[in-house]
């Protein structure tokens, strides 16, 4: 009996020891199962090959790009993304990184538009009417901007013909995985006639009128700090006065030209280099045409000429609200036939 009663207490050991070691195989294995889950997706690249990954081709740069105006002159109502999205290999549709430019035509009637965006901008080309957003009725008429914030869709009506090109920066929440949750500013109407007073003023001041760019920023009350027409968007009212060049600038913001009026002889020079003399070296040229939209790459040094015999005018939108905050704009400004020399500096 007791050698029974031992072998019995020798089997339960054995098997206690048996199951001890499975569970301990198993919980390896779980921790390895977890372990290869956490890991799968982590690599390891050398920084010489990984560190500037446009110069590797690993990301495409932004395109030149320009956008043909025939659109405004359809007769049935309708928005065209101006979408580059496959030549940078983002999600679409972007024009930029960041934005998206449409073109928006209205006739007779009412159009809808939406946008997942935090911030929207519409500069009025064409015609009146009014839009309901944002529990607000907003009039307006040709040479206005309007700006709508988070869920701002929008219903736009008017009794003849009217057009837009509208910018919001969809893109970018789309990049991120976000949706916009908050507000960051009311809806905001910015009247042509005040613009257009504030443009005659600067033109008239002997100090601005010879700056890089003679123009008028459009800017929200609400964000004081980079004086920007929205916290992601920046915009300009441009004047391109005839028979004058303004001379090349960079930034590290995309821009989204639009031209709201010129006649033929207005052109845009963009390159990556400036020469000697401080103008562009084997730049692109992008001639102008009223109502066209065109890209101008970040970081691509620019200048606008103006060889006809009529003042032209050009808004550019930039998601330069968004690099002004983040302090990376990084805005340079060439001045050439300073003194028989050019010189490069921060000041415009």
């Amino acid at each position: 009996m007791i050698i029974n009663f031992i072998f019995f207490i020798l089997i339960i050991l054995l098997v206690l020891i048996i199951v001890n070691i499975s569970i301990k195989i198993n919980i390896n294995t779980n921790k390895n199962n977890k372990n290869e889950d956490l890991t799968k997706n982590a690599l390891y690249y050398d920084y010489a090959s990984t560190a500037n990954p446009i110069f590797e081709n690993l990301i495409p740069p932004v395109p030149y790009h320009s956008f043909s105006p025939d659109f405004f002159q359809q007769m049935s109502s309708g928005i065209l993304p101006l979408d580059v999205s496959a030549a940078m290999q983002c999600d679409g549709p972007a024009t930029s990184p960041s934005l998206l430019a449409n073109f928006v035509r209205i006739v007779k009637g009412s159009l809808k538009t939406n946008a997942l965006a935090t911030s929207q901008l519409f500069f009025v080309f064409q015609g009146e009417g009014y839009t309901k957003a944002c529990n607000r009725v907003i009039n307006w008429k040709k040479g206005d901007f309007m700006v709508l914030p988070a869920h701002g869709e929008a219903i736009h009506y008017c009794n003849r013909e009217a057009s837009f090109y509208w910018v919001h920066d969809a893109p970018l929440l789309r990049y991120l995985g976000v949706t916009a949750t908050e507000q960051r500013f009311e809806p905001t109407l910015f009247e042509h006639s005040k613009a257009e007073a504030k443009l005659n003023q600067i033109v008239n001041d002997p100090v601005s009128s010879k700056a890089n760019r003679v123009s008028v920023l459009l800017a929200h009350a609400n964000f004081p700090q980079t004086r920007t027409i929205t916290h992601t968007l920046w915009a300009m009212f441009g004047l391109l006065p005839k028979g004058k060049i303004q001379y090349p600038h960079r930034h590290e913001s995309v821009a989204l030209d639009f031209v709201i009026s010129c006649q033929p002889g207005c052109y845009t020079m963009i390159g990556t280099e400036l020469d000697s003399d401080g103008m562009i070296k084997d730049g692109h040229r992008e001639d102008w045409k009223t109502g066209a939209s065109f890209i101008t790459p970040a970081g691509y040094w620019h200048s606008h000429h103006n060889e006809s015999s009529e003042d032209a005018h050009v808004l550019p939108i930039q998601d330069a609200g968004l690099h002004t905050y983040l302090r990376t704009l990084d805005i340079l400004y060439s001045h050439p036939n300073h003194d028989h020399k050019s010189y490069i500096s921060q000041k415009p």
